[in-house]
């Protein structure tokens, strides 16, 4: 099949979003202005650079009418922490999916402890195997067909990288033992828990 995007499909949902999979998941924590910390995940999310280490996500829509949360706290405060989301952690990264209000902790409603991060002011999260704290390099607004559903995104400059020791094999994070959540299409996830190795060709001989 066929279709221009933007157009009927004919499909019973948006295929777009499993036509790009897996998406890693970028669990954030941010503050307010007010000191109100705000838990949210994002699966628009990847490594842009890693010299020096930077990232992006991206947020789309609103939040009760708001800009959501996450996306208002990097505009005003600069800051953000992903967190990696894993198997063991779905429920409570689902929850956090919800539509609160801005005054709402996530992460305290999810029933998560905060740790506190080095570079940045929001926490991370504990139960989390890795965090990736982050300051804001630049908010750029993309292409929108709905004026009313934003489309942003957030490039990040990586500050600093913590690693729970409990991932590592032999000096490297192993993603068997890590077991991080991917995010596919419509309803579905997914879990790294198969992983292979190739070598890279050395051009010719």
């Amino acid at each position: 099949m066929y279709y221009d995007a933007g157009t009927p499909h004919g499909l019973p949902h948006d295929p777009f979003k499993s036509c790009i999979v897996p998406r890693p998941i970028a669990w954030i924590t941010t503050l307010s202005a007010d000191g109100v910390v705000n838990l949210a995940p994002f699966s628009f999310f990847n490594g842009i650079a890693s010299d020096p280490p930077m990232v992006m996500f991206s947020a789309t829509g609103t939040t009760l009418g708001q800009p959501k949360d996450t996306l208002r706290n990097c505009r005003e405060t600069g800051e953000f922490v992903v967190n990696m989301a894993t198997e063991d952690m779905k429920e409570a990264m689902n929850a956090t999916c919800a539509p609160l209000p801005p005054e709402d902790d996530e992460l305290a409603l999810a029933g998560l402890t905060a740790l506190p991060s080095r570079h940045v002011a929001p926490p991370r999260v504990a139960e989390s195997p890795v965090h990736l704290e982050c300051r804001v390099h630049d908010v750029i607004a993309l292409p929108a067909d709905d004026p009313a559903s934003p489309n942003t995104l957030v490039l990040g400059r990586v500050l600093g990288v913590h690693i729970d020791e409990r991932v590592l094999t032999d000096g490297l994070i192993d993603m068997e033992k890590a077991r991080p959540l991917a995010r596919l299409g419509y309803k579905d996830y997914t879990v790294v828990d198969r992983v292979f190795a190739m070598d890279r060709p050395q051009g010719r001989p």
